[in-house]
């Protein structure tokens, strides 16, 4: 029933937010949970706060997820992005090519690098390219992370660009006195090594982490190499007023790309890799600096600064097919930048809780992009050759009050200003960034709890989309300003534990966009076209349950809905189609056994439904999937736990697919793997 065409939706929203209030009131008293709106997957041993000693995340009061590390560090990924299988609501686009491997989205947003719609933090850092995407996820191995946030929606204000359809904060082990090691074998010839330390003495924190690993990969000319190292040094002083800290990372990768097969070929031979592709491969190299400071400066202020430096060089052969010639693109990407906020929480007679915070950041990006046609990896002719400043600049203002112990009020506001300019080298013309004048983001959220086991929760905001790349500025034939995308989005949802073994959360969402934007995926200039206006919506369901002391499962379903409303006068076929790359249904699943003191058994499993390839929805649909998944551990003795992970247990065809204008493109993903590991800690 849900899954209606959408130009069957076309309906004036109810007022939800009301009709789960009614609902709340038939539910018995004797609910008892959490009165937050965020739900966790196993355990961390840090709070997830970004703003250090500023308003944590839950302040936000949005669809929040958390995925402890407990559950992350046994997973057995090439790449970092694949623990986001285990999230619920979050979809996977999984290219299959080597470093461009894949990439995260949710809310009705596609994963193919088109829009920008995900900000993605690293230890609060901000850490996506200038296109939007997240090649700084891989930096951090599973061990090293102490726990993944996923923030949904457009209401959170600490956060401008690229902060469309919400965030993702992945927060690496940082403190603590400890010693891991884990050496994994598995299907593919893959082979990893990771190793992380940490240690506390007198005022001083450090911590380092050691990752390798290799890989011969599923199909033909997948093989694959990465290394990444990080420091961590912390120090507070015996008074325990502020904290100074610096982190630093390395990452380097390389691996072969085996391309895209046609339909019939990715069926019946998964695993090959056409000759076209025997050349093709790519290298990256990224560096991340950042400097932190906290401080609490009196009672009821605090203090928190972070200043960066991420440096990102990517080299990439790619042919997408027999008839288009091999190309080498090129890109280095240094973003340098600084966030800082002050929190304010005055006693306030007559309220129940009251706190301020108010922040600037800016981002300095100086970015060149390079393509260049190749034989063999032998330069034929060049294509592109640019090089931009793109340099954003932000502020934010946001109020937590409380009237009385069950309300609590949010309204936000941040404006944001855009800045640079491009210059084409291969024709020596300079060009202007579009004025997009100040960029105004209002945005309010409330929660009631009625009673300390159920949470209603509403919030609206504005966010905005611009061009990335060369479409960010009046390059010809344009020589107009264009205004943002600006996006309005709202979530109403309710939050409930009617006993101890149970907790849930059930949310609608939708958002709104006018002129939104996306990139050309295979343009060689970078240019950029219009979706016209859009809608996306739809509705999330989760549920943690835990039956018996030993035993704990989860669910999860989201349907998302998306819709070009008026289509772009470029392509008016497409008005009240699919935007494309977008399941309707979104599909997770889960459990885990304690069967002994050291036997831990888990059993997982994701999915998602078809989706279009094109705006005007007319090539079919593909991509539907569902994975089923296994987990043993058993802990040897205290310090020595041996564990087995079994993916795609049914050994299930999946796949990539996009479409080029003349064919559909298949990238098939891996298929049955399984992978053993010792973990001893230190």
């Amino acid at each position: 029933m849900l899954d209606h065409p959408a130009h069957l939706s076309r309906r004036p929203a109810l007022p939800r937010l009301v009709i789960a209030a009614l609902a709340a009131a038939y539910l018995p008293a004797s609910l008892a949970g959490t009165a937050a709106s965020a739900l966790s997957l196993g355990s961390s041993t840090v709070t997830a706060t970004q703003s250090g000693g500023g308003l944590p995340t839950s302040s936000v009061i949005s669809s929040v997820d958390l995925l402890g590390g407990d559950i992350l560090e046994q997973q057995p990924v090439l790449y970092s992005w694949e623990l986001f299988r285990r999230t619920p609501g979050v979809m996977l686009t999984e290219f299959g090519q080597g470093t461009s491997s894949g990439k995260l989205s949710f809310r009705g947003f596609n994963g193919e690098g088109e829009v920008n719609a995900v900000k993605l933090l690293i230890d609060g850092i901000p850490s996506n390219s200038n296109d939007g995407n997240m090649p700084y996820l891989d930096m951090l191995f599973p061990l090293e992370i102490d726990v993944i946030e996923v923030v949904r929606g457009t209401n959170d204000p600490r956060y401008g660009l690229y902060n469309i359809a919400g965030n993702v904060a992945v927060q690496s082990r940082i403190g603590g006195d400890y010693g891991k090691a884990r050496l994994r074998y598995g299907s593919y010839d893959t082979q990893e090594l990771q190793l992380a330390k940490g240690i506390e003495s007198g005022n001083w924190t450090q911590n380092y982490f050691i990752g390798q690993q290799k890989s011969d990969g599923y199909r033909d000319h997948a093989g694959s190499e990465r290394t990444s190292l990080s420091g961590k040094w912390f120090y507070t002083p015996d008074a325990g007023n502020w904290r100074l800290g610096l982190i630093a990372r390395h990452y380097e990768a390389e691996a072969d790309e085996p391309g895209y097969l046609s339909r019939e070929d990715a069926r019946h031979s998964p695993r090959q890799s056409y000759a076209l592709s025997s050349s093709d491969m790519g290298e990256r190299r990224m560096n991340q600096l950042s400097l932190h400071l906290d401080s609490q400066l009196a009672s009821d202020l605090s203090w928190a600064t972070k200043v960066w430096l991420n440096t990102l060089d990517d080299d990439r052969w790619v042919r997408f097919s027999q008839s288009a010639p091999q190309q080498r693109r090129t890109s280095e990407e240094k973003h340098y930048g600084a966030r800082t906020s002050l929190t304010y929480r005055p006693d306030v007679s007559w309220l129940h809780d009251l706190a301020i915070e108010g922040g600037l950041d800016t981002e300095q990006q100086r970015n060149r992009s390079e393509r260049y046609t190749t034989v063999e990896r032998q330069v034929v002719t060049q294509t592109r050759d640019q090089r931009f400043d793109y340099d954003s600049y932000g502020a934010y203002l946001q109020a937590v009050i409380q009237p009385v112990e069950s309300l609590k009020i949010i309204p936000a506001f941040r404006v944001d200003r855009i800045e640079g300019d491009f210059t084409d080298e291969l024709s020596g013309n300079d060009y202007a960034i579009n004025d997009y004048g100040s960029i105004e983001q209002p945005k309010i959220s409330l929660i009631y709890t009625p009673i300390e086991q159920l949470s209603l929760y509403g919030n609206w905001g504005r966010t905005f989309q611009i061009g990335t790349g060369a479409a960010a500025y009046k390059v010809p034939p344009r020589t107009s300003d264009l205004s943002p995308s600006i996006n309005d989005g709202w979530e109403t949802g309710i939050k409930f534990s009617p006993a101890h073994w149970i907790d849930g959360r059930i949310a609608y969402w939708e958002q709104v966009a006018t002129d939104e934007v996306r990139r050309r995926l295979n343009d060689p200039s970078g240019e950029s076209e219009n979706l016209g206006q859009t809608r996306r919506w739809g509705y999330d369901a989760q549920l943690n349950l835990y039956p018996a002391s030993d035993l704990n499962l989860w669910l999860a379903h989201s349907w998302q809905f998306s819709e070009i409303e008026k289509a772009d006068p470029s392509l008016p076929a497409s008005q009240g189609q699919q935007i494309d790359h977008v399941p309707q249904r979104l599909y997770s699943a889960g459990s885990s056994y304690q069967a002994t003191p050291d036997l831990q058994l888990s059993a997982w499993l994701n999915g998602q439904t078809d989706y279009y390839l094109e705006r005007e929805n007319t090539q079919g649909k593909y991509g539907g999937y569902v994975l089923f998944n296994l987990g043993a551990s058993y802990q040897l003795t205290e310090q020595l736990a041996v564990d087995l992970q079994l993916k795609n247990l049914t050994d299930r065809y999946f796949e990539y697919v996009w479409f080029d204008g003349a064919q559909t493109l298949h990238a098939p993903g891996d298929g049955r793997a399984l992978y053993a590991a010792v973990t001893l800690d230190f």
